[in-house]
Parts: C-alpha cells; structure tokens; sequence
C-alpha cells in the first residue's frame, strides 16, 4: 500500500531513489572502484593497498596513525593492508626510534619502483572513464568539498580544502 502525505510534487520528487545523492555516491564509488580493478591488478594491488601506496610515495617512511589520518580510515582497517605489502616485500615496517608505540613504515626498493609503473594508472583510468583531466580536477574539488561539509567541523573543512 502507498501513501502519500500532504507534500508538494517537489517534496515527492525528493524520495526518488533516483533523486538520492547517497545512492549516486554509492553506485559511482562501486564503479569505479570496479574499473581500478583490473589496472591495479598489473601492479599486483588491490583498491585499497594501491590507496596505501599512494600516500607513501607521497611521503616515507611514514607512522601507521599517518597514514590512517590521510587515508581517513583508522588504524586498525590499515595494519592488515600493511602486512600484505610487506609480504609482497613493497614496504617494510619498524619501531620507531624514540617512539617504541609509533610504527614506522617504509619504502623497499621494489615499492618505490613500482611507482614508475604506477605512474600510466591516473591516464588509464581518465580514458577508461571517459573523463579529462580537468573534469576529475572537478569532480575531485566536488567530492572534497563534500567529504569537508560532512565533517561538521571548521578544521577539517580547511585541511581538505589544501
């Protein structure tokens, strides 16, 4: 049985599945994430470890919490991704010195030269999605934006804008 309540057509119009920003952004991050799939396979990475590897050849060696606060998941979703780079010998982890809890992890020889090879990823994926470069700039700029109105503080909304 369906009712409707005393709304306007733009009202019913809003609970179109079709209409939802959560589904879209669900849907679109499947599929992409789908279409990284067999790219990253090449490098021997999944999604989230090519994530992983990413921000280390952003910077390395770098703490475990580091890079659980740039890839926005916690620790504890990072350290299993870890132990599979490791044992493909892409990274190595290690105590800090001075810093016995702080967990180091760093570039292997064999990490930092598969970012040669990563470096066709970004241009497969524009031409796979049909996209240019400055329409994932936007598209980028528009999920940042979203990601920093969603974070309810004024900080985070800052950072994200960097």
């Amino acid at each position: 049985m369906t009712t409707r309540s005393e709304a306007t057509p733009e009202q019913d119009n809003d609970l179109l599945l079709e209409h939802q920003l959560c589904f879209a952004l669900t849907v679109a991050s499947r599929s992409v994430v789908g279409a990284y799939k067999p790219v990253l396979e090449r490098l021997g990475l999944t999604h989230p470890q090519y994530l992983v590897m990413l921000s280390l050849w952003e910077s390395s060696p770098r703490t475990v919490r580091n890079i659980s606060e740039a890839l926005a998941q916690e620790p504890a979703t990072i350290s299993p991704l870890l132990r599979r780079l490791e044992g493909a010998g892409l990274i190595t982890r290690h105590r800090m010195d001075g810093n016995e809890r702080a967990l180091a992890v760093d570039l292997t020889a064999s990490g930092v030269a598969l970012r040669q090879q990563a470096l066709a990823v970004p241009g497969t994926m524009m031409e796979r999605l049909g996209l240019t470069r400055e329409q994932v700039a936007e598209l980028h700029a528009s999920m940042m934006a979203l990601i920093a109105s969603t974070a309810g503080d004024a900080g985070r909304k800052q950072e994200v804008q960097r």
